[in-house]
């Protein structure tokens, strides 16, 4: 098999690592990084380890099935504490700096009392000294901005603590990866590799384009003694050539979650690429398969782990052309820049756009849009919804958006129009804010306040406001998390009372009465739009200020 070309099978699963946890945009931003890792990953093995059972009982509830608690059976107990001991060796620096930002905002709170803020850089703890600006709001309340570009050149990034996990899917049974770590000897092929490892780019290559066994496994750097488990991801057999579309209108496939591809026969985009793999018996779906060669647009609505998917977006990396994100230039903790992070994974063509600034592209444009809610009311700006207008139509994509303000959509309506299509998310209970974003507290929030701040989207009320005034044709309720391949991600089991699944089909229910196409989307849906005889163009106001090469 050496010499023989061959391509890697479309099931293949490479999870992203990092300390051999499942890897999303806050483990690689190192600030936020080094808050998860001391007070997320310490924390939940040294519980594992003075206590297994526990976990072990716990998961037998599928209702704690998202909580904090490690899927392993307790003779792995030896293991995660080899693991838990060699994180504290390897990367007391991590550890040290997630203390330091506990010490600095302590100080910040007793003493940034609306005086100058300059004595206090004294009190700077030593390994974060030129690392942060201390800064006021418009009420006096002190925080820190973190310098995020030099954090990313500093040692507190380490490309070594991050590798890949390689198995076969062959069901779609994953256990939820954000509170367990992938142990070495697990049954994966594990690579001690960057991400932005060439090789990497090369393997996913291979789905399309063959190569040489022998060529691969070397620039992957795999050892011999794990040629057998290697070897069998790969075929000799040619997969079928990419799908593509060669309408005249807009083809718009949902692919599961908050993944819609969008297709011209010049264009294609893609929103938020969480994606199933193809595997026998894996029923009607759309899959990796299904994509086209070239994704001409990947669009990214906000940072959270089911809709920047880090394991998906390197395995298409090649075939995307433009990595299209919200916006960010704040470098505060809740909000790390998602264009450094894509960048340093080895996305090189990466565009922030800002609220309301539109992207033309052929046969119309791409708009970014105000997104309210879904964040637990912190400061996040990495987050938008977006317009898409192509041969006449206009698409809405609202991911998460949680309806706070009903007047924000009267306002966009006198930019968007009446609009063809609106998809909308309605996971409408939300965990609580400090599920996420815990970790990154200096302070544990109370806990009957964490309950009223939950990450959350629109009920059938607020939804059906949103409906009103943005006046769509069609309503399609996606980004639920319910398909069966993405409970690793959502830990969402969803039951016919589920409140999001009753409020959601009041909605639907509500649409059709009124004479409108609705649907709540599952597993996968294609739609056929004709297109309209002008295409759509940016008014002047909306232009971009500059070109972008």
């Amino acid at each position: 098999m050496t010499t023989r070309d061959v391509y890697l099978r479309p099931n293949v699963l490479i999870e992203p690592l990092y300390n051999q946890w499942y890897a999303w945009p806050n483990l690689i931003s190192p600030a936020t990084a080094a808050m998860y890792v001391a007070n997320q990953h310490m924390k939940i093995m040294q519980s594992f380890v003075s206590a297994p059972q526990v976990h072990v009982s716990a998961l037998k509830n599928p209702a704690m099935l998202g909580g904090p608690f490690i899927n392993y059976d307790a003779s792995r107990a030896p293991a995660i504490k080899e693991l838990m001991e060699r994180t504290a060796r390897d990367h007391p620096q991590m550890l040290k700096f997630a203390d330091a930002v506990k010490q600095l905002d302590q100080i910040l709170t007793d003493e940034g009392q609306g005086y100058s803020l300059e004595p206090l850089y004294q009190r700077v703890p030593d390994i974060l000294k030129g690392y942060v600006e201390l800064v006021y709001d418009l009420h006096n309340r002190a925080s820190m901005r973190f310098m995020e570009g030099l954090l990313f050149r500093s040692r507190f990034y380490d490309s070594k603590s991050q590798s890949v996990a390689m198995s076969l899917v062959e069901s779609d049974s994953r256990s939820f990866v954000f509170s367990t770590p992938r142990l070495k000897n697990d049954g994966h092929l594990h690579l001690d590799i960057p991400f932005d490892h060439e090789g990497l780019r090369e393997l996913f290559k291979m789905r399309q384009t063959p190569h040489a066994y022998g060529w691969i496994k070397e620039a992957l750097g795999v050892r011999d003694e794990d040629d057998a488990l290697f070897s069998t991801f790969f075929t000799e057999q040619a997969p079928a050539p990419p799908a593509s579309y060669d309408g005249d209108g807009v083809r718009v496939r949902y692919f599961g979650h908050a993944c819609v591809l969008v297709e011209t026969r010049e264009t294609s985009i893609i929103t938020d690429p969480v994606i199933s793999y193809p595997f026998p018996g894996g029923g009607d779906r759309y899959t990796l398969t299904d994509l086209p060669e070239t994704i001409d647009y990947a669009i990214i609505t906000h940072g959270h782990q089911d809709h920047c998917m880090l394991e998906f977006l390197m395995q298409l990396r090649h075939r995307i052309k433009n990595l299209i994100i919200p916006k960010n230039a704040s470098g505060f903790l809740a909000d790390p820049s998602l264009k450094l992070v894509l960048q340093q994974i080895g996305f090189n063509q990466v565009r922030e756009i800002d609220e309301m600034e539109a992207l033309e592209i052929d046969g119309g444009y791409i708009m970014s849009m105000p997104f309210l809610g879904e964040h637990g009311d912190l400061n996040v700006g990495t987050k938008s919804a977006y317009l898409l207008k192509l041969k006449g139509k206009s698409l809405y994509f609202a991911a998460d958006s949680n309806n706070l303000e009903t007047a924000l959509y009267d306002h966009i309506h006198e930019v968007t129009g009446d609009l063809d299509v609106l998809f909308v998310g309605m996971e409408c209970d939300g965990a609580p804010m400090s599920w996420l974003y815990g970790p990154l507290m200096t302070k544990p929030l109370l806990r009957k306040m964490d309950q009223t701040r939950r990450l959350d989207g629109s009920d059938s009320a607020k939804a059906l406001e949103i409906v009103d005034r943005l006046r769509p044709s069609e309503v399609y309720v996606y980004a639920m998390g319910q398909e069966p391949w993405l409970t690793f991600l959502t830990s969402i089991k969803y039951k016919p009372e589920s409140r999001p699944i009753v409020e959601s089909d009041k909605l639907v229910a509500e649409c059709r009465s009124r004479g409108l196409v609705a649907e709540r989307l599952f597993g996968h849906k294609e739609l056929l739009l004709d297109s309209v005889a002008e295409p759509a163009k940016v008014s002047n106001a909306y232009q971009e200020m500059s070109a972008w090469n």
